[in-house]
């Protein structure tokens, strides 16, 4: 547990260390419990584990305290669905949560759908990749990093 004011509870020492050595442009995955994390973070990213957390609730946490890229139009990327389940019109609730917090931080972009398996690369080039607990299907998040400006690291 973190023991610091305005540190959310749910940020453990290694992630809130991630969170701190990314830089802007820097990538960090949410993933869930299907994402193949340990495999995904030996091509490069640091690996977090925050098993049993839902992406939602994690994400909430991160926003207060990481900048979301303003140079770029989606600075949140999801996994898109693969052509059978989109066809079956698999539905992915998961993803309204995640727009409406990412609004409430303050981007109002749409999420960016990636492609499986150019989701799986791009998540071998990220900085870490979050292994969490969430069971919703395409439940995995990218989030690109952005800066603070000069008021808010006062």
């Amino acid at each position: 547990m973190v023991i610091l004011k305005g540190i959310p509870a749910l940020l453990s020492p290694e992630l809130l260390f991630a969170l701190a050595g990314m830089g802007h442009g820097d990538e960090i995955v949410l993933a869930d419990a299907n994402f193949p994390a340990v495999s995904v973070s030996r091509c490069g990213p640091t690996l977090v584990r925050a098993d049993g957390l839902g992406i939602p609730a994690l994400l909430e946490a991160i926003l207060k305290l990481l900048p979301l890229d303003t140079y770029v139009k989606r600075p949140a990327a999801v996994m898109d669905l693969v052509e059978d389940d989109q066809k079956q019109g698999l539905e992915t609730p998961v993803w309204a949560e995640y727009k409406r917090l990412l609004a409430n931080a303050g981007s109002e972009s749409d999420l960016e759908r990636v492609e499986r398996f150019a989701f799986y690369e791009r998540a071998k080039t990220a900085f870490a990749v979050v292994a969490t607990g969430e069971t919703a299907l395409y439940g995995n998040l990218i989030l690109k990093k952005g800066v603070l400006s000069p008021e808010e690291q006062a």
